[in-house]
């Protein structure tokens, strides 16, 4: 007998706007039959082929440390480099940046509550390395 991961849950203060954010971030989507309003205390948003989901549920506490858990993205397209462009200009704030001046490495990131992710090198660009 073994477990699968049902989704990842994602704690916050608004779980509507956090799941918007998320949602532009992986091009991810909602359920049409159910879809995430204002005001919603649970928002799931899924990947685009469905074998992912994100939960985001509203808590009343604030984030106080450094996640346990936390995502490390790859760019879809493009590099490393760009896609950090674009999660800034979508209101992601860099925590730390841990890339080597070979091109390894990656860099952490808060989204628009303070949850940290890291963002990776491409699948392309490791080949190339």
């Amino acid at each position: 007998m073994t477990s699968y991961v049902s989704h990842t849950t994602i704690d916050c203060a608004d779980a509507y706007a956090l799941s918007r954010w998320w949602q532009a971030v992986l091009d991810y989507h909602e359920d049409p039959a159910d879809p995430n309003e204002p005001g919603h205390e649970e928002c799931m948003i899924y990947s685009p082929d469905g074998g992912h989901r994100l939960l985001f549920i509203e808590v009343p506490d604030t984030k106080q440390v450094k996640n346990r858990i936390h995502l490390d993205l790859r760019p879809a397209e493009g590099t490393r480099d760009e896609e950090l462009a674009r999660l800034i200009d979508h209101g992601a704030t860099v925590v730390a940046d841990r890339r080597e001046p070979g091109g390894a490495g990656w860099v952490v990131l808060a989204d628009p509550e303070g949850n940290e992710f890291c963002i990776l090198r491409s699948d392309a660009e490791r080949a190339a390395a």
